[in-house]
């Protein structure tokens, strides 16, 4: 079986920063593709960022500039690195991750979500 899991969540003040980890664990042959997504109260799950088994990122508008998505593939371990926070970016934040467990075989696999809150 394999596992995500968050952490690296918790409150801050605006214009403070945050590293988000998402680690994955189990039987793993390689993991494709790792993306990070957010969830506010009474708003849909967006995507805020992601990364592809080449290194290829690709972010959200609203966080360009201020969000890093990197990963360590030894670790198999991806970071949110979060920068300049606001209020607008209070959610419940996800790792969203394809994997293969064998050469031929892909499956997704969602983290449990860690909570950022931005306030004074």
């Amino acid at each position: 079986q394999v596992q995500l899991v968050e952490s690296g969540g918790g409150l801050v003040q605006p214009g403070e920063s945050l590293r988000l980890s998402c680690a994955a664990s189990g039987s793993i042959f390689r993991i494709d593709f790792v993306a990070w997504y957010r969830q506010a109260p009474g708003k849909e799950r967006g995507l805020v960022a992601l990364i592809t088994s080449d290194g290829t990122t690709n972010y959200a508008d609203s966080v360009k500039g201020r969000f890093t998505i990197s990963r360590d593939n030894p670790k198999n371990t991806v970071y949110l690195q979060m920068t300049s926070l606001n209020p607008e970016d209070t959610a419940v934040y996800y790792c969203n991750a394809r994997i293969r467990r064998t050469p031929n075989s892909i499956q997704t696999y969602w983290g449990q979500g860690t909570q950022v809150t931005v306030s004074s």
